[in-house]
């Protein structure tokens, strides 16, 4: 069984430390590009989405990859919007209460999915304006993924 206090607190952590002093379209072509170079690289299909300010400023789907990808990518971006963190941080942080997100009665499982791979795009001193999304993995995967490519974009160290 997960720890799940102990993830809570490193998905928090991420949030604090993966952000961005601005955040341009051609970054996100550059970012998205990267999540698809580095799926590529380790034998896997994802579906990529980053949007800001809800406007979608790349998206790709990879052979293998259905409508249904880009539905997750919706419902998991959704949750972001909503509580301002990650999918992830989301479905631990309710794991850690004792409760399961999708019995949720005031939200609908077909618009929301607090599963791993949408992480919150942050600019500092402003806040979440969008979302980086990845679909296609088990939800760690897809999370982890987004991490490791916000830590080299961003130079930021390995040990978060």
């Amino acid at each position: 069984m997960e720890n799940h206090p102990d993830l809570s607190k490193t998905l928090l952590h991420q949030e604090q430390v993966l952000q961005f002093t601005k955040f341009t379209n051609e970054m996100a072509l550059e970012l998205g590009l990267r999540l698809i170079a580095s799926a590529k690289r380790a034998g896997k299909a994802i579906a990529a989405n980053i949007s800001r300010n809800g406007q979608i400023l790349f998206h790709h789907a990879m052979s293998g990859m259905s409508n249904d990808n880009a539905e997750w990518i919706r419902r998991k971006n959704n949750v972001v919007g909503r509580y301002g963190h990650s999918s992830f941080y989301v479905g631990t942080d309710y794991k850690n209460r004792g409760m399961d997100f999708d019995e949720i009665k005031s939200l609908d499982i077909k618009d929301f999915a607090a599963y791993g791979g949408a992480f919150p795009l942050i600019i500092k001193d402003v806040g979440v304006v969008g979302t980086i999304t990845v679909s296609g993995l088990p939800q760690a995967e897809d999370h982890a993924l987004i991490v490791a490519e916000l830590q080299a974009y961003l130079n930021v160290a390995a040990d978060i």
